[in-house]
């Protein structure tokens, strides 16, 4: 408790100043993911609070993230389609998903898979952080344009013949479920379609307009309507805040640019009194579990989310352990990094208990509050509360920010947040694979393959499809420097000292073969022509071992086709020097002692040419 307190002027000033940079933050990624400010807001609260006091990074602040925020945005969106559009519906389940992940984290921690986490290549990182810049930029293009699909009439009514449909087919579906047989009694049918009125049908064309213009490529779909609807208030208030928050850095860093332009524009909007769209209104009082996560639990709705649940668990592990490194350069000190996972998994728990998005450490805030003085956990505790108080406090008054103003501040996050470092090394990285006529780099092309499958597709599947192709090429790559260094191939191989001794009148019946290295997948493809390598003369081979320490499966089988082999050509196998590991590897499917019987393994050479003195006759 000592050192808990050791520093509380510096850690008061540091989580003071990083709660105020995490406001307009995390109103803006709450209101990105589709659940609204205040699930931002509350996210930043519980996470940094929690995440502090049981964390291992004394300085890390934690809260909604860009790539968190990214990925919560399509979990919400699949889950509240699959629920009629109808947010309130859709929550219990969003929320036990956010819930799981935070316990998955919890689990990673207390497993030890912490320290796991660096060995993620840093292409597929790479792609994905500037798919998350991309994906920000072009879903917050509409809103900074002042467009919004569910308010567009013309494009609305392209959607009321599908709503139609699909209101038929829930009528349908409900009448299964009570027994009812539509075919033999279509009247029942009739009355319930009969008491559809056209607000219904239209506020069922207007789900799936949003949903025709969600994500990237809906977003990209809708453009040319944009343009032709915007809203120049709108566009000017996200201008103007592009604007200061680029451009007060200039002037100082000492004041946070993105508070800065959140004030300024918000003051002008409502102070000019201008008719502009506000943000969702942000509740006052105590934040309130959500029990409906337990009361409304139903395990069939959030199983085809398990998966995801776990990569969100494990892009949160890495985007925190990277800010914690950050963290340790800055202060040269040593984080803990399965109790940090411990710590992000609570906070995550408890957040999404009371309705949060999910979170991570984020290194702008973490940096701010080092420089402030901030050097134990009571910053990042300080932190969530002074977010806590704004809440109790401003509550309405943050509840009159313009929305065009939170779709600013996130395409500068947007901006911030892609890879340049990688982007830049492009040109200059080796091109060590080639595809039809061109030659391209590897890593270019794993970071390429994930950035556009985020994009457009899915982040968790692009980055398990990068991961799966950064370890094939990884694999190869060894294989092939292990391969040149494996002989298994050389026929005019150079004697051993020890070997020169060996009686001549016998070296056209004896065949000494050298396996130099490991036999593995990358040398199994030379050592299956070993056979072929042998002289017609040859009715004895001596395989010299000692320096092939290990084997894989891929070389376990390799070795049996080609004993098999050479047995069906009455020729004899004596190995010399066979070590622990593939000898153990053989006495596992029997090729030690079907193949080669035990008196057939010598442990040096001397030993084995005696024996070849013994049992072998010189016929040329």
């Amino acid at each position: 408790m000592k050192n808990f307190f050791s520093n509380l002027k510096g850690d008061a000033f540091g989580g003071i100043t990083a709660g105020i940079v995490a406001l307009p933050l995390a109103l803006a990624f709450g209101v990105s993911s589709g659940l609204g400010p205040t699930a931002g807001l509350y996210g930043a609260i519980f996470i940094s609070f929690f995440a502090a006091l049981f964390g291992g990074t004394n300085t890390q602040i934690s809260g909604p993230t860009a790539p968190m925020t990214a990925v919560s945005m399509v979990i919400i969106a699949g889950i509240v389609a699959a629920n009629d559009g109808d947010v309130s519906k859709a929550l219990p389940a969003i929320l036990s998903v956010f819930l799981l992940a935070g316990l998955f984290q919890i689990g990673l921690g207390f497993l030890g898979l912490g320290k796991y986490i660096r060995y993620i290549p840093y292409p597929v990182v790479s792609g994905f952080m500037t798919a998350i810049g991309v994906i920000i930029l072009l879903t917050q293009v509409l809103p900074s344009l002042g467009y919004y699909p569910k308010e567009d009439v013309e494009f609305v009514s392209k959607f009321k013949a599908q709503a139609e449909e699909v209101i038929l087919e829930n009528i349908l579906k409900e009448e299964a479920g009570e027994g009812i047989l539509v075919l033999e009694d279509f009247r029942e049918t009739i009355n319930r379609a009969e008491k559809i009125t056209a607000a219904d049908i239209n506020r069922e064309a207007q789900t799936l307009a949003a949903k025709n213009a969600s994500g990237t490529i809906g977003a990209i779909r809708v453009f040319s309507r944009a343009i032709k609807n915007i809203n120049w208030l709108e566009l000017i208030l996200a201008v103007g805040t592009i604007f200061i928050i680029y451009g007060f850095k200039r002037i100082t860093t000492a004041i946070p640019s993105t508070l800065v332009a959140l004030i300024v524009m918000s003051g002008v909007a409502v102070g000019f009194g201008l008719d502009y769209r506000t943000i969702q209104e942000i509740p006052g009082g105590i934040p309130i579990p959500k029990w409906e996560i337990i009361t409304q639990f139903n395990f069939g709705t959030i199983t085809p989310y398990i998966f995801t649940a776990l990569t969100l668990s494990l892009l949160g592990a890495i985007d925190s352990l990277l800010t914690s490194v950050v963290a340790d350069n800055m202060t040269k000190t040593k984080h803990k990094p399965n109790k940090e996972l411990v710590g992000q998994g609570i906070g995550n728990s408890i957040a999404a208990i009371f309705g949060g998005i999910p979170g991570a450490g984020a290194t702008i805030r973490t940096v701010v509050n080092i420089n402030a003085g901030g050097k134990t956990k009571l910053s990042g505790m300080i932190a969530g509360v002074m977010l806590l108080l704004i809440m109790l406090l401003l509550g309405p008054v943050a509840s009159k920010i313009p929305a065009a103003v939170l779709a600013g501040i996130l395409i500068t996050v947007g901006i911030g947040v892609m890879d340049y470092k990688g982007l830049k090394a492009i040109p200059h990285l080796p091109k060590d694979i080639k595809l039809g006529f061109i030659k391209v780099s590897s890593e270019v092309l794993i970071m390429l393959v994930v950035l556009f499958l985020s994009t457009f597709w899915d982040l968790i599947y692009a980055v398990g499809i990068g991961l799966v192709i950064a370890s094939l090429m990884f694999m190869k790559k060894i294989g092939d420097i292990t391969g040149k260094r494996s002989l298994v191939k050389a026929i005019d191989e150079k004697s051993w000292p020890d070997e020169k001794s060996f009686p001549k009148e016998l070296q056209e019946e004896v065949f000494i073969k050298h396996i130099k290295g490991p036999l593995f997948f990358g040398s199994t493809s030379d050592f299956q022509q070993l056979a072929m390598q042998i002289p017609d003369t040859a009715s004895i081979i001596i395989m010299r071992l000692i320096r092939m320490h290990y084997m894989d499966q891929s070389g376990l089988y390799a070795m049996e086709d080609m004993l098999l082999d050479l047995k069906n050509k009455d020729v004899e196998v004596l190995f010399v020097g066979l070590q622990e590991q593939p000898k153990y590897m053989m006495e596992r499917i029997d090729i030690i002692p079907d193949f080669i019987p035990r008196e057939h393994i010598f442990n040096d050479f001397d030993d084995c040419v005696e024996w070849i003195k013994e049992n072998v006759e010189d016929k040329y």
